[in-house]
Formats: C-alpha cells, sequence, structure tokens
C-alpha cells in the first residue's frame, strides 16, 4: 500500500514550491514521482496536429519526488506523517493510512 495516492491533497516539503498544497493528478510507482496540479509547471512546445489543434506554448506539470511531499490533514492543514495500520472493521482486517501526529484516518 502506497502513503500517497491520485486525488490526496499534498504540501511540498522541498524545492521553490516548499509549503504550497495541491492535489495529486498521478502517481508513478516506477520512478517514485507524483504530479501535483499547479505545482511544478514546464513550458511545452506544441506543434499543430490532429490532436493538438492550436499549436503554441503550454505549462504542464512536472513530477515531484514521493519522497519530497506528505499529506495534509484535513483536522487543522498542516503537514502530517502517515502509517500503514491493520484495522478490524466488521470482522474483516483493512489495512488503512493514519496521521502519525493526529490519528486521523485517510481512507
Amino acid at each position: 500500500m502506497r502513503k500517497i495516492r491520485k486525488n490526496d491533497e499534498v504540501m511540498v516539503l522541498r524545492g521553490s514550491e516548499r509549503g504550497r498544497t495541491g492535489k495529486v493528478l498521478d502517481v508513478d510507482l516506477e520512478t517514485g514521482k507524483a504530479t501535483v496540479e499547479g505545482m511544478n509547471l514546464r513550458k511545452k512546445h506544441r506543434r499543430r496536429s490532429a490532436k493538438h489543434l492550436k499549436a503554441g506554448i503550454e505549462e504542464l506539470p512536472a513530477p515531484i519526488p514521493v519522497c519530497a511531499l506528505a499529506l495534509v490533514s484535513k483536522k487543522d492543514g498542516k503537514a502530517v506523517r502517515v502509517r500503514i495500520e491493520t484495522r478490524e472493521t466488521g470482522g474483516k482486517a483493512r489495512k488503512v493510512r493514519v496521521a502519525v501526529r493526529t490519528g486521523e484516518v485517510f481512507d
């Protein structure tokens, strides 16, 4: 089970975007990087084609290492570390993500 998933609200811990929060668009498990909405923007020059009808320069988010991201707690809006716990619910054992500081469950 991974600690950061698609559609999570995360805070950037390092780099030029430090302290900003955004929503995770995609997570690549092989490279250990995640793409965050509106963060680490790079310019991409596009030629006109059947797929891209308008040529120009687009700003696209580039991947950020997962180790430079932390989940944002909904209780206080601060970054929290996450641990994986096994919880019993209705007789079934389920793995859930739990915030270390607040005890908040993210699943």
